[in-house]
């Protein structure tokens, strides 16, 4: 065996980088389901079981923000798994079959980066939400500050939304 084709198949061993990717997507799914069905609990509880909760709804709500985050950075791993895959194993054939899964199609190293990039900030802006449901806003530059941190979210949405050629 020459050093070329052990060069080649040294790139067998992101077989590692996929296999636990896809190991911590299906955690991180099993934890945001968890946390849904423990917010269900506390909603079952509050309404029939005369259960009393202080800041029931933000804590609800925060908590189901926190889920839904915990589903982006899953998604987040199963595309990185995905794209690692098709970048440097091979071709997952039932992709290009199916319609639906254009999003897990990866061609270039480039294209992987601006998928994850693109869900990464979506998990950054689920975040955002989630901090500021429990904020309390005290006086006028509170309000002004939140103001321009949602100004800002959206001109960076606009943005990453002008690029999307793919």
């Amino acid at each position: 065996m020459n050093f070329g084709s052990f060069l080649w198949s040294s790139r067998l061993v992101s077989y590692l980088a996929v296999i636990f990717s896809l190991i911590g997507g299906v955690i991180l799914f099993i934890i945001a389901s968890y946390d849904i069905y423990h917010v269900g609990t506390i909603v079952f509880k509050f309404f029939f079981a005369e259960y009393s909760h202080e800041n029931f709804h933000a804590d609800v709500t925060g908590d189901i923000i926190g889920a839904i985050d915990l589903y982006l950075m899953a998604i987040v791993m199963l595309i990185f798994s995905f794209g690692i895959y098709e970048l440097f194993i091979g071709e997952i054939k039932n992709v290009e079959n199916e319609k639906s899964s254009k999003i897990l199609e990866i061609h270039s190293l480039d294209q992987l980066k601006d998928k994850v990039a693109k869900v990464i900030v979506m998990v950054l802006i689920v975040s955002f939400f989630q901090r500021v449901i429990h904020l309390n806003f005290t006086s006028g530059i509170d309000m002004l500050y939140f103001a321009i941190s949602i100004l800002a979210l959206c001109v960076g949405l606009y943005f990453l939304g002008k690029g999307n050629n793919h």
